[in-house]
């Protein structure tokens, strides 16, 4: 993926496979930050499935790899969503 892609738009997944060293703890703040650039019109669920499958095979035990596979399993999890949304207004 080039920096400024439809499926990574600021290019921070890419880095994030750059950096030495780079920890898991680091990988879930760049991924925030990531899911947070994609555009409302986006299919996070496809795109981040995209995103695994151009990195995790050269990159299986990599930090962002683990990441992104958690936050595919996450985004398969359906149920009551919290927040501002739901909350009933007086």
């Amino acid at each position: 993926m080039k920096k400024g892609s439809v499926e990574d738009p600021k290019g921070l997944i890419s880095e994030s496979y750059r950096i030495d060293g780079i920890t898991a703890a680091e990988c879930r703040t760049i991924f925030l930050d990531w899911a947070l650039s994609l555009p409302d019109s986006s299919d996070s669920r496809l795109v981040l499935t995209s995103l695994v499958a151009r990195y995790a095979e050269d990159a299986p035990d990599h930090p962002m790899t683990q990441v992104m596979r958690e936050g595919l399993q996450t985004l398969g999890v359906s149920g009551r969503r919290g927040g501002w949304r739901t909350r009933k207004r007086d």
